[in-house]
């Protein structure tokens, strides 16, 4: 009789890029947690293993990693996104240097694996189409290998439930969970389709609610995140789970908030957006990228024109649900300077959190392609260690040559941030989306156990505005004002406020790094060569 082996299997997250807008490390602060998303990517991988094996987890961001923890692993497993490629390579040479293999795995080591050479073993692609011939290996003897999915193919309903017994809820502002995996746009920046495809698949009713339940059971209670690619790019399938989740989340008496990242025509689905307030919904990521039609299509973002787009997020505020977007700038089709149309739409959608990035060329996309067909990609234009901020797109975009002058994509870009993330222009867009989220469908109250039930308003909005002074007239103004509308906005302004925190002296440090960016280019220019004084230079005809 085959006894099953016993292996002790340490799974390392690692350390995010320290300056990145998604750290929001002062914000954590003053929720009392340490990150603000749990790593769902390796317990879920964790659940795949067999049970006889024993798992360790260390979140590099939120718990120190000892010597003892090496000691114990006959194996690690490592690996993450472009903000974490440089210490997960650091992860790497440590354990060689330990004496212990090391397994990584990903989207950024299955988007660029040449720059995880020094792996023992590559496991690339979606976990649940390849793991099994890993662990077969590994039992064998086979001590290095590439295991590479079938693309697209992982057969996502027979995803087991990821082991959240490794987390410490405690450490995080919030817990994932994954209904859907990949999107049905062409976006030509996304590497989502490159890595899941376009034909969204998704987990059943079923598998979602013993998820749900598990976390229930664990005693974890408030804001879960459902990280799919596109929450509603198979409507079908969701239209038939929300009813259900609604239902469970009554039934539990609401232990549970939830966000989410959808594509924008939400909003022209009144259904969906009813049964999503109903099961609980309060917040929404939105890719705009642009306000301008011609950069939309030329991106391949077409779901985003012919509409409005303003009056669309303004359609998910009044299902209840706030906005959080992403902008990018520095796309071939900007001909003239676009930081005053991006600004204006960001005021008029009153969209307080903005995720404005330089565009950067992802490995493995529709644009790095045809960057490369056009010889414009810089070199190393994947690697982290070649950028000032180890990936991150706020100071590091722009990784290929652009069709306008880099000095004036930047200058647009340091504009965009200056004006947006100005005190008083942050304010007036939180008050003003508080006077249009319409929470009367949504549980008002918090569920008992929510480690967001900590947070004393008076106390953030105190904190926050000492730490910046040029704030404090700004914010409490629009505390105070929505503090008089009902508690439910006083709260979701609280975490705006909150949010701040990171976000002010966030964007005031990425532009004192494209300040440098374009004094660095400035050195570069050649100087201009002056006329001799015996040919005076004329004044044009």
């Amino acid at each position: 009789m085959n006894v099953p082996r016993r292996c002790n299997v340490l799974m390392l997250y690692p350390l995010f890029t320290a300056e990145s807008f998604w750290s929001f490390g002062e914000s954590c602060k003053l929720m009392g947690v340490r990150r603000p998303a749990a790593p769902l990517g390796l317990i879920t991988v964790a659940a795949m293993l067999p049970q006889s094996w024993a798992i360790r987890l260390i979140d590099c961001n939120t718990t120190p990693l000892g010597d003892d923890d090496l000691d114990w692993a006959d194996v690690v497993f490592t690996g993450g996104m472009l903000p974490q490629q440089t210490d997960t390579l650091r992860l790497i040479e440590l354990c060689r240097a330990k004496g212990k293999p090391v397994v990584v795995g990903g989207p950024d080591p299955t988007s660029s694996p040449h720059l995880y050479a020094r792996a023992d073993f590559q496991v690339l692609g979606e976990a649940e189409g390849v793991i099994d011939e890993f662990v077969a290996a590994w039992e064998s003897g086979v001590r290095s290998g590439v295991f590479t999915a079938p693309k697209f193919q992982a057969d996502v309903t027979r995803t087991p439930v990821p082991r959240f017994d490794l987390l410490k809820f405690e450490d995080y502002l919030y817990i994932g969970v994954q209904y859907s995996r990949g999107c049905p746009f062409t976006c030509e920046f996304c590497d989502i389709i490159e890595l899941y495809g376009r034909v969204p698949r998704t987990k059943t009713a079923s598998q979602m609610f013993t998820e749900l339940e598990a976390l229930y059971q664990m005693g974890y209670r408030g804001h879960l995140d459902f990280v799919d690619d596109n929450f509603i790019g198979n409507k079908k399938s969701l239209k038939q789970f929300l009813p259900e989740l609604a239902e469970w989340q009554r039934a539990h008496d609401y232990p549970f908030e939830f966000s989410t990242e959808a594509s924008v025509n939400l909003a022209d689905d009144q259904e969906l957006l009813n049964m999503m307030a109903a099961a609980n919904f309060f917040g929404i990521f939105v890719g705009i990228e642009s306000p301008d039609p011609a950069t939309l299509v030329a991106m391949r973002k077409k779901q985003n024109t012919r509409r409005n787009i303003a009056e669309s997020i303004h359609k998910i505020y009044g299902a209840g649900m706030l906005v959080t977007a992403g902008f990018i700038v520095g796309f071939d089709s900007e001909k003239v300077s676009m930081a005053d149309a991006m600004i204006e739409f960001i005021e008029e959608a009153a969209i307080p959190v903005c995720m404005v990035g330089l565009l950067f060329a992802l490995p493995n996309t529709q644009l790095t392609r045809r960057l490369a067909r056009e010889g414009r990609l810089r070199p190393n234009h994947d690697s982290a260690a070649s950028t000032m901020s180890g990936g991150d797109q706020c100071t590091a975009g722009i990784n290929f040559d652009p069709v306008r002058p880099l000095q004036d994509i930047l200058m647009d870009y340091r504009q965009v941030l200056e004006r947006i993330y100005d005190p008083a222009a942050y304010a007036s867009r939180v008050d003003r989306l508080m006077t249009m989220l319409d929470r009367s469908r949504q549980r008002q109250e918090l569920p008992e156990g929510d480690i967001r039930n900590r947070v004393r308003a008076l106390e953030t909005v105190h904190r926050v505005t000492s730490a910046i002074p040029e704030a404090h007239g700004p914010l409490w103004k629009t505390f105070l004002s929505c503090a008089k509308r009902d508690t439910s906005s006083a709260r979701i302004a609280v975490a705006m406020i909150a949010a701040y925190a990171h976000l002010g002296p966030f964007s005031r440090r990425v532009i004192e790094a494209i300040d440098a960016r374009l004094a660095a280019l400035n050195e570069q220019m050649p100087p201009m060569v002056a006329a001799p004084a015996s040919q005076p230079i004329s004044p044009p005809a």
